[in-house]
């Protein structure tokens, strides 16, 4: 029986210790800074938060590396006037997190895209940056 309890004692504070993972705080920063870069065509906060072989795929098919996801925020092929992140959910292995949610993106007032996305965020010498994102259109 005393084995039972410490047990399941020590897989409750195994499991508080997930929840409360430091690196979330850090990775969730950097999806608020990657939105706010964004949202204010900053190309150079986008390049610090942006890997070099990073992978960036939209809900209609189409990938883009870092220059070219870069080059169509700033240069305004793209707008985005708003991202709204909902059921965020960040799971971390080392130094890899993983982001799960939904994001309601919108280019104008008329035209907004709701989507569910997966970031994957990798932590190196320069802090958490995006390596990958995939992102499915959800329906009507």
């Amino acid at each position: 029986m005393m084995k039972a309890l410490s047990f399941v004692l020590l897989a409750g504070v195994a499991f508080a210790a997930s929840t409360n993972d430091p690196a979330e705080k850090d990775v969730l920063a950097a999806m608020d800074a990657f939105k706010r870069a964004t949202i204010a065509r900053d190309g150079a906060a986008l390049s610090k938060l942006l890997a070099d072989d990073l992978t960036y795929t939209h809900s209609a098919g189409q990938e883009q590396t870092k220059a070219q996801y870069i080059d169509s925020i700033v240069g305004g092929k793209s707008v985005v006037e708003e991202l709204v992140f909902t059921g965020t959910n960040v799971r971390t292995y080392g130094d890899i997190a993983l982001v799960k949610g939904r994001v309601d993106l919108s280019h104008s007032k008329t035209n907004v895209v709701h989507m569910n996305i997966l970031h994957v965020w990798r932590h190196g010498p320069h802090g958490w940056q995006m390596v990958a994102r995939q992102a499915t259109r959800l329906t009507q």
